[in-house]
C-alpha cells in the first residue's frame, strides 16, 4: 500500500509541476501569443480549467502526504 501511495505522489507531484508551468505568469495563455498582460480579465476556457486542476492536484496532494504520514 505504501508504494502505490508513493508512486502517486509523484505523479501528482510532476502533474501539479506541468499545470503550474503552463500558466503563465501575468498574462495567462495569452501571454504566449503576445496579448498585453496590463488589462484586467476573467479567467475563461483553459485558464480557468488549468486554475481549477492545478486546485484540485495540489489538495489530492497533500491529502496523500497525510494518508503516507499516517500508514508509516
Amino acid at each position: 500500500m505504501q508504494l502505490y501511495l508513493n508512486i502517486g505522489q509523484i505523479i501528482l507531484a510532476l502533474a501539479l509541476i506541468l499545470v503550474i508551468m503552463l500558466q503563465v505568469k501575468g498574462g495567462g495563455l495569452g501571454g504566449i501569443f503576445g496579448q498585453a498582460d496590463t488589462v484586467y480579465r476573467t479567467k475563461r476556457g483553459v485558464e480557468k480549467t488549468l486554475f481549477q486542476l492545478t486546485i484540485a492536484l495540489a489538495v489530492l496532494f497533500v491529502g496523500i502526504a497525510i494518508v503516507t504520514l499516517r500508514l508509516q
